[in-house]
């Protein structure tokens, strides 16, 4: 459908939707491009103050993904006209707290009537134009860092079902609020060549974005991956998001799986992660560093020159 939209053509569009990127990017002058973002979504957790940071959490990703600074934001509400105003008014204080931490300025935004309750932001940023990172840059021979564990969407939907305990949904409500500034940061200080944020679309579901734009295959190493505690433990008891599945029967097609897997540990590759962490291609030299420098950053594979298929578990 986007590829049948009319476009025009504007030579500052550094980065638009043709490589289904993180955000976009249109440079100002040859020393500034802002980047834009939107995302907004359901509550995924029961305290309304932790959702709102959740989400605003979530939403600055996409700048820090392209390598970029968050700017302003404008907040996305979509509210009950007869719901509780208290739980609105935490919800809008968990995401301005959080866009304070980021150094994020809230300039206004919009609200509507809904039955069904949804929160995010639209966030613009600033980068200059020859430091953009986008999912296109991946070279053969770049090492693979993943900068966050896996399992956000079903350890959700563990809790929807009450099996979660509180220990696992906490330390997976610690991992979503964490922001991916140190990683955006450490990114400028190397030769990171491409990066994208890992959300609804799961791990897989992003490498396999970042390998078509960058015409390369990527190789995970599977043994490598971390997953937030409980992940296993509730995927192997079946509780998998309906994106999981969605995301499972469109992408795994593109997948060459060299090696046998535990069937939990195949499912949450295809995990839909909610304000996930950055899959960041650069040089091997750079990656020692970038794993001191980046708490929670881990190698996960490496890029190869583009094979039959454009992702290949090990």
């Amino acid at each position: 459908m986007l590829a049948r939209l009319p476009r025009v053509a504007n030579e500052n569009v550094l980065v638009g939707f043709d490589t289904a990127d993180d955000a976009g990017v249109y440079k100002l002058s040859s020393e500034c491009a802002l980047v834009q973002t939107v995302d907004f979504f359901t509550p995924i957790v029961d305290d309304p103050y932790t959702f709102g940071a959740i989400a605003a959490a979530n939403a600055l990703s996409d700048v820090y993904a392209m390598g970029g600074r968050p700017l302003c934001s404008l907040s996305i509400v979509a509210y009950p006209g007869k719901g509780d105003l208290d739980d609105l008014e935490a919800i809008l204080k968990g995401g301005a707290e959080k866009m304070r931490e980021a150094d994020c300025v809230i300039l206004g935004g919009h609200s509507v009537s809904d039955d069904e309750i949804k929160f995010g932001y639209a966030v613009t940023g600033l980068v200059h134009p020859d430091r953009v990172r986008t999912n296109a840059g991946a070279r053969a021979g770049d090492a693979l860092v993943f900068t966050k564990q896996i399992g956000t969407g079903v350890i959700s939907t563990a809790l929807k079902r009450g099996i979660a305990r509180e220990e696992d949904v906490e330390a997976s409500i610690t991992s979503m609020l964490t922001l991916n500034r140190c990683a955006a940061e450490a990114m400028s200080e190397i030769d990171a060549r491409g990066c994208t944020d890992v959300s609804g679309f799961g791990l897989i579901g992003h490498a396999r974005e970042m390998a078509l734009a960058s015409g390369a295959t990527l190789e995970i190493h599977t043994a490598r991956l971390q997953f937030l505690p409980g992940a296993l433990d509730y995927a192997k008891q079946g509780a998998a998001p309906g994106g999981l599945n969605n995301n499972r029967e469109f992408f795994s097609c593109v997948v060459e799986k060299a090696v046998e897997l535990a069937e939990e540990v195949e499912t949450l590759l295809y995990d839909p992660q909610t304000s996930g962490g950055l899959l960041i291609s650069m040089p091997e030299t750079d990656a020692d560093w970038f794993e001191r420098a980046c708490d929670g950053a881990y190698r996960v594979g490496r890029v190869l020159p583009r094979q039959e298929k454009p992702i290949r578990l090990i």
